[in-house]
């Protein structure tokens, strides 16, 4: 990397991107997201919180066996058991970091962990201390860094620093800083933490304010070396700093980092679509960087402008970070060698040969219905495949809906539950509606719907149909996906997989503070 620094990339949509509401994922979809990070060349990987639940224990366990090329990370309170916990999931990791905190602003202190500041920096310590006995790659945090005293904060770094701890993160956990007060804070650590040169300063922001990459970029200038961030800004209330944005700005103004990353940031898109496609949160079309508008131009003048010079009006190539128009199409005719050829190119392997083959049926099957397989289509069917393969109890056999005008829609469907057959129908305000009712009638969620996203996956009128659907019951929150070439399909597959979600009951603990 020439003589510019290395800015670390820690990703944590594994962890702090999961606790969006509904975007909680399977031990294998982790996998399948830390693969593509790993492709992304992420520098740290943060899989989970250990001890939030056994299924997150084995994610991060089955993470840290699989990555070989990222650092992985499990995240850990300032508890003994928590710190143990984490030591046990990253075992097998090639290289593993515990990743350990506690809160540090007033606030925080005297109504949550009712501590005395000395309290908590001797926490710290014995924290830090306990979690070099697993690895000498140990990360602390102080939670609320952005609204701490900077004196505590200066003292607190120094002495976990002392103890052992590689990287110190400030993060600006409730998304209340300015870019420019929080470049200053980490200016001010440098200068005022004597040991502050044996670690590595992390920043770690949230968009409450819709300043997270600002605030990141304004630390990165002050010289933090480590952002921590996620794929397409997800996570926590308004979520993170975007990966994405973060290492175009850097890499677009060299002229102003004296810095850069490691990231093969031709992976960004297909990794965008990747995190979008299991958690079901679409991407804006205006999204920096990963929305499909990014890189388009409707204005006469800037098509002109383009046309003639592309850096008249476009600040990065769009094949820099993943879009390119020259995409092998595959159809009906295209055969298992370049059916697997393409999903290879996209990150996308398969176990065994028995789920190539149902992959490879599916393709089929939609090759029959829709002329032209693009890209997006092969993630949206794996996708798909894997939503029908987890913890499914319900299942849709078939589906009529008959809308006309004047008429009230209604539909009628068959519903397989735990292996045995079951009709319904049902009438609604439109199709989707109906095909909702009928299920519902049938499966008896109790349920609220509390989102219907509709998302076109690619252009053209055969396009396939991508839909989100969040239910709400007790408190609890999920979010289901379908696609295909109907909508009212895709529609009433979305509903069928949130309903799985909510009758398996399985659920994601977040201990309080987890949200560094």
């Amino acid at each position: 990397m020439s003589d510019k620094d290395h800015l670390i990339i820690f990703d944590t949509t594994l962890r702090d991107g999961e606790q969006s509401p509904g975007a909680s994922m399977t031990r294998d979809e982790k996998v399948r997201i830390a693969k593509a990070l790993e492709r992304l060349r992420v520098d740290v990987i943060e899989a989970g919180f250990p001890i939030a639940s056994p299924g997150d224990f084995e994610a991060v366990a089955a993470v840290a066996e699989q990555i070989k090329d990222s650092r992985v990370c499990g995240l850990a309170r300032a508890l003994d058991k928590d710190i143990d916990r984490a030591g046990e999931a990253l075992a097998k990791a090639n290289a593993g970091r515990i990743h350990t905190f506690i809160a540090t602003s007033p606030i925080h202190m005297e109504k949550k962990l009712r501590m005395q500041p000395e309290q908590v920096i001797e926490q710290a310590v014995a924290a830090v201390r306990r979690a070099r006995r697993y690895t000498d790659d140990v990360e602390f945090s102080a939670e609320d860094a952005g609204r701490s005293e900077i004196d505590f904060l200066c003292r607190i770094t120094e002495a976990v620093i002392e103890a052992g701890a590689t990287t110190v993160n400030i993060p600006d956990t409730v998304g209340y800083n300015i870019p420019d007060q929080f470049g200053a804070v980490i200016a001010a650590l440098r200068e005022r933490v004597p040991n502050a040169d044996r670690a590595v300063l992390s920043v770690h922001c949230h968009n409450d304010l819709g300043l997270a990459v600002a605030n990141s970029l304004a630390a990165v200038r002050n010289g933090a070396r480590q952002v921590e961030c996620t794929i397409n800004g997800l996570g926590e209330r308004a979520g993170n700093a975007a990966l994405e944005e973060i290492a175009m700005a850097v890499r677009t103004r060299q002229d102003l980092f004296d810095c850069d990353t490691r990231l093969d940031t031709t992976q960004i898109v297909t990794c965008s679509r990747l995190v979008s496609g299991i958690t079901g949160f679409t991407v804006q079309p205006n999204k920096a960087v990963v929305g499909a508008n990014a890189f388009a131009h409707e204005s006469g003048i800037h098509q002109d402008g383009v046309l003639k010079n592309r850096e008249t009006y476009e600040i990065m190539r769009a094949q820099d970070v993943g879009w390119s128009e020259n995409r092998m199409v595959l159809g009906k005719h295209s055969g298992r060698s370049a059916f697997r050829s393409r999903l290879h190119d996209l990150g996308i392997e398969f176990a065994s040969e028995e789920e190539l083959n149902a992959a490879f049926a599916r393709f089929k099957d939609l090759a029959d219905k829709k002329h032209e397989i693009f890209d997006e289509d092969l993630q949206a069917l794996v996708t798909d495949a894997n939503l029908d393969a987890a913890n499914e109890r319900v299942k849709l056999v078939s589906l009529r809906v008959c809308s006309e005008t004047g008429e009230t829609p209604n539909a009628e469907l068959v519903l397989a539950i735990d292996g045995t057959e079951r009709s319904a129908a049902a009438s609604g305000s439109g199709p989707v509606d109906a095909a909702f009712r009928a299920i519902e009638s049938v499966v008896e969620s109790g349920a609220e719907l509390k989102l219907y996203s509709v998302n076109a996956i690619t252009s053209g009128t055969d396009a396939q149909g991508e839909v989100t659907v969040r239910l709400e019951k007790g408190g609890r929150v999920v979010n289901g996906q379908g696609a295909d070439i109907d909508i009212v399909i895709a529609s009433a597959k979305a509903y069928v997989n949130a309903c799985n979600k909510v009758l398996h009951g399985s659920h994601r603990a977040h201990p309080q503070g987890a949200d560094v």
